[in-house]
């Protein structure tokens, strides 16, 4: 085993350890948690050495280095995540390997996602990232939609060909009421994903939690925890 993977894998035990006792603690079962494992900054080496120690979900938030990456690892049997704030003329690029995308956050968006998911006779899987510290109406200082948009962005993607409506995501605020606050905010996330399975019952997923706070998140109820600090290490500076 080389050093790189044993790093890997020592991580990857620790963290699962984590998600293990903390599904303990909340009375749930280890199989309700997905992890995924955020890749961004990191080369297609590691993503081979993590398919090999058996990750299947692994998320990525900037195209341009997403893209060459997926296409290096096309051959694996891995579901990609798009995870960053995402500019419709990105949308073309990221449908050509993205299984899902969680960040969708507003109508023109959807729109472009439809539109080359039809063209690639693709279909996508889309969460609607929430912003917790948004105004009313408005957007988060990260992007995402504002808890009382939910409903109509839902709507508009479970109607766009070539889209389905698989659940909700959020990163915890850094202002606002939730503020520090991660479980309260993870739990909202819950509450808000309740209201949206009443009209679209097959919206099951609940993306919460990252390598500091995926406790919380497993304790509020999420589907999925997207780490990549505490499994790949601290990331290299960019620039």
């Amino acid at each position: 085993m080389t050093d790189r993977k044993q790093q890997i894998a020592e991580n990857m035990a620790k963290v699962e350890e984590r998600i293990a006792a903390a599904c303990r603690a909340a009375g749930r079962k280890r199989g309700e948690v997905t992890l995924i494992v955020v890749t961004k900054t990191y080369p297609a080496s590691d993503v081979r050495i993590l398919s090999e120690l058996g990750v299947r979900d692994v998320a990525e938030n900037r195209d341009q280095d997403a893209a060459p990456k997926a296409a290096a690892c096309s051959d694996l049997p891995l579901t990609w995540h798009f995870v960053g704030q995402l500019q419709t003329n990105k949308v073309r690029s990221v449908v050509g390997y993205a299984d899902l995308v969680q960040s969708v956050d507003r109508p023109g968006l959807v729109a472009a996602l439809s539109k080359e998911a039809v063209r690639a006779g693709r279909e996508v899987g889309c969460l609607l990232q929430v912003a917790l510290d948004a105004s009313e109406g408005g957007r988060g200082a990260r992007g995402g939609v504002a808890p009382e948009g939910i409903e109509e962005l839902g709507d508009l993607v479970a109607e766009a060909p070539g889209l389905r409506l698989d659940g909700l995501m959020t990163v915890a605020p850094l202002t606002g009421v939730y503020a520090g606050r991660q479980q309260a905010a993870f739990e909202r996330l819950m509450d808000l994903s309740t209201d949206l399975r009443r009209a679209h019952p097959a919206a099951t997923m609940v993306s919460a939690g990252m390598s500091a706070d995926l406790e919380q998140a497993v304790a509020a109820g999420a589907t999925h925890v997207r780490v990549g600090t505490a499994v790949l290490g601290v990331r290299p500076r960019l620039g």
